[in-house]
């Protein structure tokens, strides 16, 4: 049969997708989406769903990282502690998020029997919270952890913790709470980020300077796309390890702490012509 057209049109923008987990170049039938591109945004967009809905497993996280804590006695010496949000179920969390943001009144009883508030300040703490893809904290919490507490103690300044926090249905500023309550000087928020339609398993870091309820995002330096397609844990704690020393040196985070861990000067001599 002469004149047979294939019923897919390929667009030559698809070589792209080699480099990108972005949705380009993806042909056409007729003046649709081809059906494999389809079924395959269907499946994405049903991961996505269930990264927002499904709960983290909460008693394995805190197994991982009691065993992390056991590696990592020189810097944790405190066993990890699971805590609560105001908000106490899911639907609550996605309906209410001025919830999310603080603790419930029994986690914060909880933290005081334990005994790890007081006077006493400590350097950096480290809050997980499951945010909005429990997916993305199940798969890279721990590793991206492992990767930070190692460039921690290889560091030259000494870096005092507190112990590692869980908080089930947490979002972002639920670090204020818990750091302003362990008195720290520094919080570090790992939180699963909102779920794209390809990136379901994204972890964020959120760090703070004096941690105090009611700051806003202004007060915060973000790190994003945290897992194995994206930033890799490595990378992610040498820009982590670089704005807590600044963070430390200055005494501030947010809009005033930029990330220049990736600026190279290129000095011939001339000095740097900005600053002249």
């Amino acid at each position: 049969m002469t004149g047979h057209k294939p019923s897919v049109i390929a667009n030559p923008w698809r070589r792209l997708s080699a480099w990108t987990d972005a949705r380009i170049g993806l042909g056409r039938a007729g003046i649709s989406l081809p059906t494999h591109e389809m079924l395959a945004f269907q499946l994405a967009h049903a991961q996505a769903r269930d990264a927002v809905h499904l709960p983290l497993d909460t008693s394995r996280l805190m197994k991982d990282l009691a065993e992390l804590t056991e590696r990592r006695k020189a810097l944790l010496p405190h066993e990890p502690v699971h805590l609560q949000s105001q908000a106490s179920d899911r639907i609550t969390y996605l309906q209410r998020p001025d919830l999310g943001r603080r603790l419930s009144q029994k986690s914060c009883e909880a933290l005081d029997r334990q005994g790890h508030t007081g006077d006493s300040p400590v350097d950096l703490a480290l809050v997980v919270a499951d945010g909005l893809s429990s997916y993305g904290v199940q798969e890279n919490a721990v590793g991206f952890l492992e990767a930070l507490l190692a460039n921690l103690e290889a560091d030259d300044q000494t870096w005092e913790l507190a112990p590692l926090i869980v908080v089930s249905q947490g979002r972002v500023a639920i670090g204020d709470d818990v750091g302003n309550r362990l008195n720290a000087r520094c919080v570090v928020v790992l939180i699963g980020e909102r779920p794209g339609l390809s990136s379901p398993d994204s972890l964020g870091l959120y760090l703070t300077w004096a941690p105090e309820p009611g700051l806003t995002d202004a007060s915060r330096n973000c790190i994003s796309n945290i897992r194995p397609a994206g930033l890799s844990f490595e990378e992610a704690s040498r820009r982590l390890g670089y704005l807590l020393r600044e963070a430390r040196r200055q005494e501030v985070s947010g809009v005033p702490l930029k990330d220049r861990s990736e600026e190279t000067v290129i000095d011939q001599g001339i000095g740097n012509f900005l600053l002249r």
